[in-house]
């Protein structure tokens, strides 16, 4: 929409009616060095015209790389029904009022996708959504802290295996809350949590084991002994989970003798496309006996005097409404957008779908790693069974190779030694349903030209 800026007068007359004489006194109470003065960092204004032929210029210095990134944001085929529909204006711009039952069509729309990601998972209930999937962790290990009334300890587990990131934004949030996660190592040789790591923990008291499938290197886990040693130990399992390996492997709720607690993840592959950075979407599903700990909105079904089905807020969890030290988080819109489009997708696509794309997903990534793997010096890092990543070592510099075939428009993968330093020269690549045998062939190609380049190995 148009953006009006004040005048000097609109300004002025808005102090005089406050009683303010100025903007500084009107923001007093911010520390003068707090206050930044010196903008000798922000450009000259430019007319709209000169503005659009600067975001014209930058746009043009976009390009469409061959993708073969993967590590939670992932490219997959999006039928062009769903951003159709979902920039439709009733959808496009529609959030859930306070007054919510006064929003049916968006109601509805909520319910079907907490309904859909509920079955996905395996579990009873879905919340609407939250920011994302990292941030979908952290609230799921603070409603395990909430619901586990049996744990003082505030002790959660974590595999190394799990994505950094989502690990860094769970320190970040449960840091203030007295929280103390630890991580388990992984075996070196399959890449899988070993189940050794536990036995320091098993007289301890635990709150939470949270469980990644497939781990952040695409390793299937033994899902089944890591939730039943929760269960066996008075912890809560929590699964974080991929929802297009979901149309593949067992559902979090279906995890060893009684499934997990609470299951989460990132929802970006079920419709949302990549786009500079986001957006993203954090799906959170629960078993029933911990519903009242579940953050955000929960929709319901059910009938008017007159019999015709409605849709109705069941539950929310808002601090206005008790105590704010005993409050849930407080989402009220959610990413109503993202769901919007996951819920077209899914729609769309069916059980069916979901499956074939997840099956061409496994057979383009398999049809990769065996084109790369022989080439002479690279291999594959881990023995275990994959979905989606495998992780490659090469026989040189990995971060030039990566570089080299950035500059030939190939988004090779990403570099491990960052985040896991004992996997030098090792990268992460992964191939959806969008990748083509002529695609791999090119992969292959560019990165055999690469590895053999002259300096490569310095």
């Amino acid at each position: 929409m148009p953006f009006i800026p004040h005048t000097q007068e609109d300004t002025a007359q808005m102090l005089a009616a406050i009683g303010v004489p100025n903007i500084d006194n009107l923001f007093d109470e911010i520390p003068a060095d707090l206050r930044q003065i010196d903008l000798r960092a922000v450009p000259d204004a430019l007319s709209e015209a000169g503005a659009r032929r600067l975001m014209q210029a930058r746009a043009a210095q976009d390009r469409i790389e061959l993708n073969f990134l993967g590590a939670g944001a992932y490219e997959h085929h999006i039928p062009a029904a769903v951003w159709e529909l979902t920039t439709r204006g009733e959808y496009y711009t529609a959030y859930t009022p306070y007054q919510a039952e006064a929003s049916q069509g968006t109601l509805q729309l909520i319910y079907e996708y907490q309904t859909m990601m509920a079955s996905l998972t395996g579990l009873d209930v879905s919340n609407a959504s939250l920011y994302d999937g990292a941030s979908a962790l952290a609230e799921a290990i603070l409603m395990a802290v909430r619901a586990n009334r049996a744990s003082n300890s505030k002790h959660v587990l974590l595999p190394a295996t799990l994505h950094p990131h989502y690990a860094d934004v769970a320190r970040t949030i449960t840091a203030s809350q007295g929280i103390r996660l630890t991580l388990l190592e992984a075996d070196p040789v399959s890449g899988r949590l070993d189940p050794r790591a536990l036995e320091p923990y098993a007289n301890e008291d635990i709150t939470a084991l949270v469980i990644a499938q497939p781990n952040f290197f695409g390793i299937i886990e033994d899902a089944d002994t890591f939730a039943d040693w929760a269960n066996d130990h008075g912890a809560l399992a929590i699964g974080v989970v991929n929802p297009t390996a979901l149309a593949l492997l067992k559902p979090p709720g279906e995890w060893g003798r009684t499934g997990v607690a609470i299951a989460c993840g990132e929802g970006q592959p079920l419709g949302v496309p990549l786009c500079s950075g986001g957006p993203y979407f954090g799906f959170l599903t629960c078993a029933e006996a911990y519903v009242r700990q579940l953050p955000g909105r929960l929709v319901g079904r059910t009938v008017d005097l007159d019999g015709r089905a409605g849709f109705t807020l069941t539950l929310q969890a808002r601090e206005q409404h008790i105590r704010r030290s005993r409050a849930t988080s407080n989402i009220c819109t959610n990413q109503g957008l993202m769901v919007t489009a996951a819920t077209i997708y899914m729609s769309l696509l069916g059980p069916e779908g979901l499956r074939q794309t997840a099956l061409a997903c496994h057979a383009q990534t398999r049809a990769l790693t065996s084109a790369a793997a022989a080439l002479p010096g690279v291999e594959v890092v881990f023995d275990a069974p994959s979905f989606h990543e495998v992780a490659l070592r090469l026989p040189v510099n990995a971060a030039r190779v990566l570089a080299g075939m950035a500059a030939r428009g190939i988004a090779a993968g990403v570099l491990l030694e960052p985040w896991y330093p004992q996997l030098e020269n090792c990268v992460l690549v992964c191939a959806t349903e969008t990748k083509t045998d002529a695609d791999i062939e090119r992969y292959v190609g560019v990165l055999a030209a690469e590895i053999e380049t002259p300096g490569a190995s310095q």
